[in-house]
């Protein structure tokens, strides 16, 4: 079978399992394929076994000693259990759709086959590479961290497998971030016969919500959005309860401590009389930077699609990544080195079928130009 037909083939079986990041059932599913492809290359799984989320896995060539490029890559899809029967893999002339398609089964096709291929050409690059397979980066990898950069120390590159921009960007910054739960306490009352007995902890929240939203710079780049309220049991009751889930994105590591303070400050103190905070979460990923390494590391690569014929670009992004992870302890990191895509997270997510293989060439070409420099 030719290998584009093989990838496709993969992808199609990667994609009909629900792997979201709750479902450890599903994660180790495409973690236990992901391991029988990788033996059947003379590859060598360590499992990291968790409790709550999928195991996460890493990968070794069997020659392997002490690999200086660390490819880092995810299992989990923000799609609920029961989405594959619903809206199993389909293709349609060059673009493939289904749940988690290019965020990022894509990318574990991809570099199944950048691997085979250096194994097949006897490549010593193949003793060079570790492998991290993790399973819960899209809640922001609670469990992953720690293994994350453990096993980004030492590496002279990471190369992150989140799938390319639409336009075949790869990843130079992305913004960190993290999440904040706030819960507003009240007093209930009947809004008609005595609402001077009560305290609203929705109208609290209201000030809370204004005031955190103020604290955001764009010009600087940091984002602050109380995205989800709830709160009240009726609307004729005082609430005695308010509670918000709010969005934290910033730009520099050093906005980190500064938002975080000045967010704690905001929720030491309540306006209005009889109510109360309590402030849960925080700041958990934090910025991938563009510098001077990752500009490097970029234009190497640049000029290595250049060879293949491949017009690479940069580009950022809102979104945070386990990149972060690695960027935020100085190792050179590029992300979107997976293949082509666009529309993640949602219903009308798609992959370029025919960047696979072009971007697992390009994988494959950058391994070897590391290795060699």
């Amino acid at each position: 079978m030719q290998r584009q037909a093989r990838m496709l083939e993969l992808l199609q079986e990667l994609v009909n399992i629900d792997s979201d990041s709750y479902n450890k059932t599903g994660v180790d599913q495409v973690g236990k394929r992901m391991i029988e492809a990788y033996k059947g290359i003379g590859f060598k799984a360590t499992l990291l076994p968790q409790k709550e989320y999928g195991n996460h896995i890493v990968l070794r060539d069997d020659a392997a000693i002490n690999p200086s490029i660390l490819v880092l890559a995810h299992m989990d899809t923000v799609f609920p259990k029961g989405t594959t029967a619903t809206r199993p893999f389909s293709t349609e002339g060059d673009y493939a759709f289904g749940p988690g398609v290019a965020d990022m089964k894509g990318s574990l096709v991809t570099t199944l086959f950048a691997m085979e291929r250096l194994v097949e050409r006897n490549e010593e690059a193949r003793k060079e590479v570790e492998i991290l397979l993790t399973s819960d980066e899209e809640i922001g990898a609670p469990s992953a961290r720690s293994f994350i950069e453990a096993h980004v120390k030492g590496k002279k590159a990471v190369l992150v497998m989140e799938p390319a921009r639409k336009d075949g960007s790869l990843v130079t910054f992305r913004r960190g971030g993290g999440r904040y739960t706030l819960k507003v306490y009240g007093v209930a009352a009947h809004s008609g016969n005595e609402p001077e007995k009560g305290a609203s902890a929705i109208e609290e929240m209201a000030h809370k919500t204004i005031g955190l939203h103020g604290l955001s710079n764009k010009e600087i780049g940091i984002q602050i959005n109380v995205g989800m309220i709830k709160g009240g049991v009726a609307v004729n009751t005082i609430a005695d309860y308010a509670e918000a889930e709010i969005d934290v994105r910033i730009s520099t590591k050093e906005q980190a401590l500064e938002v975080d303070q000045a967010i704690t400050q905001l929720c030491q103190t309540t306006v209005v009389p009889g109510t109360s905070i309590k402030l849960e979460g925080g700041l958990t990923r934090p910025p991938m930077e563009r510098n001077q390494e990752t500009v490097a590391l970029f234009s190497q690569i640049k000029t290595i699609g250049q060879k293949l014929q491949l017009n690479i670009t940069e580009a950022s992004s809102g979104g945070g990544s386990d990149a972060s992870f690695a960027s935020a302890l100085g190792v050179p990191t590029i992300d979107g080195m997976g293949p082509i895509g666009a529309g993640f997270h949602g219903q009308d997510e798609y992959l370029e079928l025919s960047s696979l293989e072009s971007r697992s060439d390009l994988l494959y070409e950058t391994i070897k130009s590391l290795v060699q420099a």
